[in-house]
C-alpha cells in the first residue's frame, strides 16, 4: 500500500513506521525529518501522489498545560493540523482507508471500570477537547468522501523512549525518587506501542471507534517493580497516604509548576480502566500483557 504517516518522528509513529516500511510504501510527514517536513498547524502540506491509507498520528501529546500558550497549542496542533491536513487531501484523490490517533482522554474522567465506546465524551480540558474536535473533523471528512474511518482511542502508551508521564515514571525510578503510595494499587489501562503498529493494517479495512488496552489494567506499582527490576534499581518506595496527601495540599497552594496537587493525587489513587472488547470482537485485537511485552524492552 502507498501509506501516509503523520507524527512519523513521534513516540508511536516512529513504531508504525518500522512495522509498515518493510512491506509498504510510505511517505512520512513530521517537524523535524520525512517525505513531508513541516508543521500541520502553520501550513498544509502539498502532495504529488495519492495514498491508499493515511494514518493520522501527529498532535501535541498529553500534557498539563500550564499556561494559555501551552492550552492553546492544543487548538493549533491537534485542530487545525488535522484541518490543514484534511485539506490537502481534498486536492488529491482521497484515500481508502483513513486512521486518527485519539485518547481515552475525549472521555474526561479521572475514575471508572471498563468503561466503552458509547461513554458520553465530556472531557473539558485543552487536551481532551482538542481530540474530540479532531475525532470529528476526521469522522465527518471521511463520510462526505466514502473513506472507511478508524478512530483508535488509546490510553498509556508503552515502549522504548518514552515521552510524558511515562518517561518521568522510568527517570524517577533511575534516579530515586519515584515513590508508590503504601496501600494503593489502583489499576489503570496501558497498551504496547508494538501491538497498535500490529493492529495498523487489520483494522484500516474494517474502521469503527475503538479503546485499545493490554485486557489486564495493570498498576502503577506492578509496573514501576518491573522497571526498577529492568534498570537494576531498588524498588521504589511506599510512602503512606496521609503524607503524600499533605503534600498534594501543598501543590494546591503553591499552584503551578508543583509535580502533585490533589488532582494528581486523584489520578494515582483510583482505578480507571477501559474496555477493548469491541476491538477484539471486531478486528481480532489480541494484544499482549504489558507487564510481560515490557521485559524485551531497553530502558537504560
Amino acid at each position: 500500500m502507498d501509506i501516509l504517516l503523520t507524527g512519523a518522528s513521534g513516540f508511536l509513529g516512529k513504531s508504525i513506521y518500522n512495522e509498515l516500511i518493510s512491506n509498504n510504501n510510505v511517505f512520512t510527514l513530521s517537524r523535524t525529518s520525512g517525505d513531508f517536513k513541516l508543521s500541520l498547524e502553520k501550513e498544509s502540506p502539498i502532495f504529488v501522489n495519492n495514498f491508499d491509507l493515511v494514518i493520522h498520528a501527529a498532535g501535541k501529546a498529553h500534557t498539563v498545560g500550564k499556561s494559555d500558550i501551552d492550552k492553546k497549542e492544543f487548538e493549533l496542533i491537534n485542530i487545525l493540523g488535522t484541518q490543514n491536513l484534511l485539506k490537502s487531501l481534498d486536492l488529491i484523490q482521497v484515500p481508502k482507508y483513513f486512521i486518527f490517533i485519539s485518547s481515552v482522554a475525549v472521555y474526561g474522567i479521572e475514575q471508572g471500570h471498563e468503561v466503552d465506546e458509547n461513554h458520553e465524551l465530556q472531557a473539558n480540558d485543552p487536551y481532551g477537547l482538542s481530540k474530540i474536535a479532531a475525532e470529528m473533523l476526521v469522522y465527518n471528512w471521511c463520510i462526505k468522501n466514502n473513506v472507511v474511518c478508524t478512530i483508535l482511542r488509546l490510553p498509556l502508551i508503552i515502549g522504548p523512549n518514552p515521552v510524558g508521564s511515562f518517561a518521568s515514571m522510568i527517570n524517577g525510578i533511575k534516579r530515586g525518587y519515584y515513590f508508590n503510595i503504601r496501600g494503593v494499587s489502583a489499576k489503570k489501562s496501558m497498551v504496547l506501542a508494538d501491538d497498535i503498529s500490529k493492529f495498523i493494517l487489520k483494522v484500516a479495512h474494517i474502521g469503527g471507534v475503538y479503546n485499545l488496552t493490554d485486557g489486564y489494567h495493570p498498576s502503577f506499582n506492578e509496573l514501576s517493580e518491573i522497571i526498577a527490576l529492568m534498570v537494576d534499581k531498588s524498588k521504589p518506595r511506599q510512602i503512606p497516604y496521609l503524607i503524600v496527601n499533605f503534600m498534594a495540599k501543598v501543590g494546591d497552594f503553591v499552584g503551578g509548576f508543583s509535580p502533585l496537587n490533589s488532582k494528581i493525587l486523584t489520578k494515582m489513587t483510583f482505578d480507571l480502566t477501559f474496555n477493548d472488547s469491541k476491538a477484539r470482537k471486531e478486528a481480532g485485537w489480541n494484544p499482549t500483557p504489558v507487564l510481560i511485552g515490557i521485559k524485551s524492552i531497553n530502558f537504560l
